[in-house]
């Protein structure tokens, strides 16, 4: 039987059309409102949301019976599963699958493609069945605040190579992928969550770089395309966000690209919507424009406030009823082909990650490994101290948030029989805390110093120890760039600089094996870091000959 929009109320219809967050571990007052009052067709889950995988396994079975009670269709529950530095569930018991610049570093689509697989049979498992990835942004702009190391580089034709491949894999694993963020965020200079971004740049820029991963994306049949929101005077002339403008979403995503599949909006929670146009407003907004789907992942107050606003602009006539007929049409074929997948495919069991697949996953990590330079350091001597500065994240951020379990770069080379030390830092570090790691470090003749940056600069006070630690005489000085890997150009010279792209176990204990001389760090920089390093280098020459 197909399912269709013909036998709903106005209401059901544009409840379908919402996806929303709610703060629990299990079906509170907030989830309960949102499906069997006002009949939300999706769920966005956050950390929030996971305690352990059986529970969060448990929370989605829960919320599709309280959907299979009220209305006629399935739910479907997201999550931004992006692997490496943004992932919602880093339990025991699932893959730390890696992010897309450690992929880019790699090089491999075959890689991208197993990965998506690994994380697409684990969230169904857990009852998830579209992820909010993978990203498509060409990241070119080395003070992107919001993407970096979530875009798999900044050449088009290899975000796309590996994006495309992403997709295919989870996808044919029964999890729609979001290609995000529409029509891309990788060239701007403001984070969305807080502010207006804008990309200046003229048609035949746009078509030729940041649209491209999109158009392959399409092409290969992406089930759903997230927007962002960021203005594109080259194609919304009166400066709305692509959100919200009918130019960018029905004219250039719909008519001259072809996207059939759904149009999903970012979080209309984020400043650039929320402080500008206000939620209701935003949603009205968004939907005439020619989005499918609402995102507004956490208040509830706001949440209702949408639904009734756009319930409201269809009986005014403001908002046209086809226009939402025809966008839960789309909504209802998904979901209609993603429960039939989800009956043709096996069952995976829960918090189970089979020996072959950690395998797989560490030599994708030693793949990804960059040798940016080695002034004969490398490899460290086994027997002698290591003095490890690891930086740890004490506050969260919108695209930053801290592992529920903590490996460091230091554990990874204890692994390796290396005596090292660990010695914890702040990631933004005061003058003070500056001077006691490096009274801490003095005495070790081997420091390696683990740089943490989530946003568009090495924060001052990582910048002033490795300056002084650089003073030190007869040391060797590596440094690990744990997740951006244009740290070294706020850098005073350094002998020896890796990338990592995250600070996950597998590339930790990857990093390690290359300063133990174990592991080849076969990785090449999937970004231009300056002209001296640029898109494609590595420096693993210099590690062959030490």
């Amino acid at each position: 039987m197909k399912w269709t929009a013909a036998d709903l109320s106005l209401e059901q219809k544009v409840g379908q059309m919402f996806i929303c967050g709610f703060n629990a571990l299990t079906p509170n007052e907030h989830a309960k409102i949102l499906i069997e009052q006002y009949q939300v067709g999706g769920i966005c889950y956050f950390r929030r949301n996971v305690k352990t995988l059986p529970q969060l396994a448990e929370l989605s079975k829960s919320l599709q019976q309280l959907a299979s009670d009220r209305q006629k269709f399935p739910l479907l529950i997201s999550i931004d599963q992006e692997g490496g530095m943004v992932a919602r569930i880093d339990h025991e018991g699932i893959s730390r699958i890696p992010g897309n610049m450690a992929l880019g570093a790699a090089g491999s689509a075959e890689d991208a493609y197993r990965v998506a697989q690994i994380g697409a049979r684990e969230l169904r498992s857990l009852g998830v069945n579209m992820n909010f990835a993978p990203c498509l942004d060409v990241n070119n702009n080395p003070r992107n605040p919001v993407i970096g190391v979530r875009s798999f580089g900044e050449d088009p034709q290899a975000v796309a190579a590996l994006g495309t491949a992403a997709i295919k894999g989870y996808q044919e694993e029964g999890v729609s992928a979001t290609a995000k963020h529409f029509p891309g965020h990788g060239d701007t200079s403001v984070d969305s969550h807080l502010g207006r971004a804008s990309v200046p740049h003229d048609l035949e820029r746009l078509r030729s770089v940041e649209l491209y991963p999109f158009a392959q994306a399409i092409r290969d049949g992406v089930d759903a395309i997230m927007t962002a929101h960021v203005s594109f005077p080259a194609i919304e002339p009166s400066d709305l966000p692509a959100t919200l403008s009918r130019a960018v979403l029905t004219g250039l995503l719909r008519e001259e690209m072809g996207f059939e599949g759904l149009i999903i909006t970012d979080c209309l929670e984020m400043h650039a919507i929320s402080k500008e146009y206000g939620i209701p407003e935003g949603a009205i907004r968004a939907i005439a424009a020619g989005a499918d789907c609402v995102l507004v992942s956490h208040n509830l107050s706001e949440q209702t406030a949408a639904i009734k606003a756009v319930i409201a602009a269809v009986r005014s006539g403001r908002l046209s009823e086809d226009l939402i007929d025809t966008a839960v049409e789309r909504i209802l074929a998904l979901k209609q082909r993603n429960a039939k997948l989800a009956e043709e495919l096996p069952v995976y069991p829960i918090g189970e990650v089979a020996e072959e697949t950690k395998q797989l996953l560490a030599q994708i990590a030693g793949r990804g490994i960059t040798l940016v330079k080695d002034e004969g350091q490398l490899p460290l001597k086994p027997a002698q101290a290591v003095a490890v500065i690891w930086p740890e994240l004490l506050s969260a951020t919108q695209v930053d948030e801290a592992w529920s379990k903590s490996y460091t770069l230091g554990d990874a080379l204890r692994s390796y029989g290396v005596p090292a030390d660990d010695l914890r830092v702040g990631t933004d570090m005061s003058d003070e805390e500056v001077e006691q790691a490096v009274k801490a470090a003095e005495g070790y003749k081997q420091i390696v110093v683990a740089t943490y940056t989530s946003e568009s600069r090495l924060p001052a006070g990582q910048q002033k120890l490795v300056s002084k630690l650089a003073d030190l005489e007869d040391v060797t000085l590596v440094i690990v760039a744990t997740r951006n890997p244009y740290d070294i150009n706020d850098l005073p010279p350094v002998p020896t600089y890796l990338c990592s792209y995250e600070n996950t176990p597998y590339y930790m204990n990857a990093a390690a094996g290359v300063l133990m001389g174990q592991v080849m760090p076969e990785g090449k920089l999937p970004v231009g870091i300056s002209e001296a390093y640029p898109l494609g280098w590595s420096g693993n020459q210099d590690y062959v000959n030490n």
